[in-house]
């Protein structure tokens, strides 16, 4: 089911999340929730306090827009429990992000180029991955939503929040 993406003046956003101690119908249903939310809102990447629940769960999906010629691939539905960033790289991209919490707001952000992530899956066993790229910045961001931290607060002194105008 669609839920309501907290909006960035929610202190909800701003506490952190409990880790998920057992995959139930409860967290299954959180999950689809999450799924249903990300997509009808258009966005990349979602964690469980963007729709009011303090679980450590994220996930994300990249799917290129027909006739993009974007050269990122495709990143398929991924869920993420009790995500954790185990190793950065030295390496440090900067581009630009936005967030469905922050709907039309977007600034450049730094974070490692390439991560290492373990987590547990939706089949109850912990997995390990490499992430670089679009995916490795969208899980950081999508951590940073389960410790309290919001995008901006990753902004440098000197840069700033923008919109677009169309």
């Amino acid at each position: 089911m669609v839920k309501k993406i907290l909006q960035y003046k929610n202190p909800k956003l701003r506490k952190i999340s409990k880790e998920v101690k057992k995959i139930d119908p409860k967290i299954m249903d959180i999950i689809q929730d999450m799924v249903d939310s990300m997509r009808e809102s258009g966005g990349v990447g979602i964690s469980a306090p963007q729709i009011g629940v303090l679980k450590r769960i994220s996930i994300y999906e990249y799917i290129k827009p027909k006739g993009s010629s974007d050269p990122t691939p495709d990143i398929p539905l991924t869920i993420l429990i009790n995500p954790k960033v185990t190793k950065n790289s030295r390496k440090k991209e900067k581009a630009e992000e936005g967030c469905l919490s922050f709907p039309t707001m977007y600034g450049h952000i730094s974070r490692s180029a390439e991560i290492t992530v373990e987590a547990l899956g939706i089949n109850n066993k912990m997995i390990e991955f490499d992430a670089k790229g679009l995916e490795a910045r969208i899980i950081q961001h999508e951590i940073d939503h389960l410790d309290g931290v919001l995008f901006i607060d990753r902004l440098h002194k000197n840069d700033r929040i923008y919109t677009y105008q169309y």
